[in-house]
């Protein structure tokens, strides 16, 4: 696997207009199916604070919009269903990211695809705690990680992305696939068995999770949601999002990947 330091916004500036809505189409369903997996395992309540962005559009008739639907319920403290862009002007984002609650230790989910314009996957599971120093937490969840990791290494298709954000790699995981790759059935497919097949791994954390403490509870959210803000505050990519919907409406979409103006009480205070 070669590997690109270039930034996405780079990629995406040296070619501005390719017509990528067929992979968005296709991307977005992958996303749907896999977000109807989450549906039938966790009891889920839509948070009203973003209920006025199902959908929503830029201002200036480009074309660009988006949707973001945001969730809680008794064991997942914040979950974010969304997708960001334009399909026929290169880039398009979509999240499938999930927070727990803080009354188990199974890690968190970290999901994007992406049209860069190349196709784009992220996928990790963000630890709860410090992986060197819990050697045997980072065996219970991430040795089938890291054999897809080691998998994703050997195709030459796949292009290793290194974000130039120090912090967000920082938040990495040594098993986290982070990818593009040529725009093809073939990595196509590849893109959609292996996110299912992760989603379906990190359903199985859950099942053979570890309880907290409950005095513990209220140091794993804060934690939790700690990071959130940090990676949601300092993606890189908000420069993007920024020049497409402005930035008042760029700042209100960036809080409520974290729960910046949550309306749902958190996981561990759900009834």
């Amino acid at each position: 696997m070669s590997k690109s330091t270039r930034s996405l916004i780079d990629e995406i500036d040296a070619r501005p207009g390719v017509d990528n809505e067929e992979t968005f189409k296709e991307l977005w369903s992958i996303l749907g199916e896999l977000f109807e997996k989450i549906k039938g395992r966790f009891e889920l309540s839509p948070d009203g604070s973003t209920a006025d962005l199902q959908p929503y559009s830029a201002i200036d008739g480009s074309g660009a919009g988006g949707y973001l639907s945001t969730f809680a319920g008794p064991e997942i403290d914040w979950l974010v269903y969304s997708w960001v862009g334009n399909p026929k002007a290169s880039f398009t984002n979509m999240h499938l990211t999930i927070s727990l609650g803080p009354q188990i230790d199974a890690p968190n989910l970290g999901l994007a695809f992406g049209t860069t314009p190349d196709l784009f996957m992220y996928l990790d599971f963000v630890p709860r705690l410090d992986l060197p120093a819990n050697p045997a937490y980072m065996d219970k969840y991430y040795d089938e990680a890291n054999e897809q990791y080691l998998k994703w290494q050997e195709n030459p298709e796949f292009v290793s992305f290194i974000s130039r954000d120090l912090y967000m790699r920082a938040t990495q995981t040594p098993t986290s696939l982070c990818i593009s790759a040529p725009d093809n059935e073939t990595n196509m497919e590849e893109v959609r068995s292996t996110a299912h097949k992760m989603v379906d791994q990190w359903l199985a954390n859950v099942e053979k999770a570890d309880r907290i403490p409950e005095d513990q509870w209220q140091a794993q959210q804060d934690r939790d949601e700690a990071l959130r803000k940090e990676i949601s505050d300092r993606d890189p990519m908000n420069e993007m999002v920024e020049r497409m919907y402005g930035k008042e409406l760029a700042d209100r979409l960036t809080k409520a990947l974290w729960g910046g103006d949550r309306e749902l009480p958190y996981a561990k205070d759900f009834s």
